[in-house]
């Protein structure tokens, strides 16, 4: 093969995984908002009541207790609670990308800044910027409340 075809098939495949992330993504949104809805108070208390019927039942005496099912309850929803984080910062992420690519659009579009912009300002304050959390680190956090 040619460099030039090599070039398009891999621009070609580039385009069908930016549209396939897109449509991903559209789908995450919709089955989460979708979960979120499922949850009505009602379910919540059936499915509780019907884990404690069968963790009662399935107890064997010194194997699984009480203190391990909730343990095990705690670990999965930390393990929910982390990758729902990480996925949030992934798509935090590729927006902020996003908008700098559009600000840099923006900035090549409008050209040079005329002759009296181009004098050095004076600098402002820094602030420091709040420290956010890593998913991670969010995750620990929301698990030890």
């Amino acid at each position: 093969m040619k460099f030039g075809a090599l070039q398009r098939r891999v621009k070609r495949c580039e385009q069908v995984m930016a549209v396939r992330l897109g449509e991903t993504q559209d789908h995450w949104n919709v089955l989460s908002q979708v979960w979120r809805q499922g949850w009505s108070p009602l379910r919540i208390v059936v499915v509780g009541l019907a884990g404690g019927f069968i963790a009662g039942k399935l107890e064997v005496p010194g194997k699984v207790n009480g203190a391990r099912w909730l343990q095990m309850v705690g670990s999965v929803s930390s393990l929910f609670a982390s990758a729902q984080a990480a996925f949030a910062s992934v798509v935090a992420a590729q927006a902020a990308e996003t908008a700098d690519d559009a600000a840099d659009q923006v900035d090549e579009a409008a050209g040079p800044p005329p002759a009296a912009a181009a004098r050095p300002a004076a600098r402002p304050v820094a602030e420091p910027e709040p420290h956010e959390p890593r998913p991670a680190e969010a995750a620990t956090e929301l698990s030890e409340r």
